[in-house]
């Protein structure tokens, strides 16, 4: 028995219980279903800070079903999953066509630096095969995508097998990263930054490194799909350099520049527009079965 069936013997009953409940509670009409919040289990445990939990999203038959996890950004001292604009459209939409979607939380500065957020990224997704493979869904189907520094998360670990493995996290179909933020880490900290970066980030050289993930990226990934605010400055030019890279080495890796702004590549993810079937076309073309 894994370590989640040790702490937590309830998992698969409780999901049973939600899910009945939560289908009594459907309508069945697939639009409808699109404005209905999904059955959700909260705050799994995947370590002992508060901070190490996350909330589950369940569709109504999750047999086989794929997962979405999804990581917040704020700068990586700040923000929430559960806050509100950033979950709501993503459950609501993909629980409906038939994904597990799965938000979770990390430490923060100053309780940790943004290597060690990553690695909570990865002590989560680990915990979530886990927990998915329990409930009857495909531990092989999952999509890593992270907002600004939570896409910066999604991208170091992605770059960074070693930690994957460290944490027993199971090769996954492909990353989005939604306008990641610090890309290159020693290009943005080199000369001087925002003292948001420096807060995150520090002042030696060594640690933008290895916080870095285009320094780190080294070996083939799963796919990419790199979503970029072209209405900002840089963020396309950042998201470019790591996509090039990941091509260099073998990968299948995609650049979607949009005219939107930072909020808005997350905000409207998830809203019935091009921009999400876009996303979704991508997720659908490396084998996660969405049934939009």
């Amino acid at each position: 028995m894994n370590a989640l069936g040790r702490k937590h013997p309830w998992p698969s009953f409780a999901f049973l219980l939600v899910l009945a409940v939560g289908a009594l509670l459907r309508d069945p009409a697939p639009a409808a279903a699109q404005t209905t919040d999904a059955a959700a289990m909260r705050d799994i445990a995947y370590g002992p800070h508060p901070r190490q939990r996350f909330d589950v999203y369940l569709p109504a038959r999750p047999k086989g079903a794929p997962t979405i996890v999804y990581v917040h950004g704020g700068g990586w001292q700040r923000g929430d999953k559960a806050m509100r604009g950033l979950i709501e459209a993503k459950q609501r939409r993909w629980t409906a066509a038939g994904a597990i979607v799965i938000s979770t939380n990390y430490r923060l500065v100053p309780d940790a630096d943004p290597v060690e957020q990553a690695r909570d990224v990865a002590r989560a997704v680990g915990k979530a095969q886990a927990l998915v493979a329990d409930l009857g869904g495909d531990p092989d189907g999952f999509v890593l995508m992270g907002h600004s520094a939570g896409g910066h998360l999604v991208a170091l670990l992605a770059a960074s097998p070693a930690m994957a493995r460290e944490f027993d996290v199971k090769p996954w179909r492909a990353s989005v990263l939604l306008d990641a933020g610090a890309i290159d880490v020693v290009s943005r900290l080199d000369g001087g930054a925002p003292a948001l970066f420096d807060n995150a980030f520090g002042s030696d050289p060594a640690f933008w490194r290895a916080a870095s993930p285009l320094h780190q990226l080294q070996a083939k990934t799963a796919p990419i799909l790199a979503v970029c605010a072209s209405l900002r400055r840089d963020s396309c030019d950042d998201n470019r350099g790591f996509v090039d890279k990941a091509r260099g080495l073998g990968g299948r890796a995609e650049l979607l520049p949009k005219p939107l702004s930072h909020m808005q590549i997350n905000r409207d993810l998830g809203e019935d527009n091009a921009y999400t079937r876009e996303v979704e076309a991508f997720l659908r073309s490396v084998g996660v079965p969405l049934r939009h």
